[in-house]
Parts: C-alpha cells; structure tokens; sequence
C-alpha cells in the first residue's frame, strides 16, 4: 500500500517559512522513538508491534521531507 502524504507548511503572506522542514521531521522521528522508549519500559497500553510500524512510517515520512529539503536546496527540484 503506497499511500502519498502531503504536509501544507506554512508561510506568511511574503513567502517566508514559518515552520522549518528540518524540525518536522525531528519531531516525527521523536515522538517514535518516545512511543518505543514506552514500550521498552513496559507500557501495558502499547501494542509493541503498532508503536513499530507507526514508528517506521514515521521514520519514512522524515526521511522523504529531508530528501525534498536536499533536493529543494541543491536546485534539483523543478518550480513547476
């Protein structure tokens, strides 16, 4: 299942980014690993094999952000 994702960001009213592509996919790649922090510790609440997927995707989403970022910067994205 090859689901796409798009995330507005927000810019003001003269394009300036107000949130930074760089801390959305650390925040993704936190809140996973806390998720598995609290399976490790024994979090009765958590399926264990959930928190793993949810966490992969995350993984993903941060990682697909972080190539869109690189290539945005390196001039290889088109400005349709």
């Amino acid at each position: 299942m090859n689901r796409e994702v798009t995330l507005p960001l927000i810019v003001d009213d003269r394009g300036t980014l107000q949130v930074a592509a760089a801390d959305v996919s650390k925040l993704l790649r936190t809140v996973g690993g806390r998720w598995l922090r609290l399976v490790e510790a024994g979090q009765e609440d958590l399926d264990e094999d959930t928190v793993a997927a949810l966490t992969i995707e995350l993984a993903k989403l941060a990682d697909r952000i972080d190539v869109a970022c690189i290539a945005h910067s390196s001039g290889a994205a088109s400005s349709g």
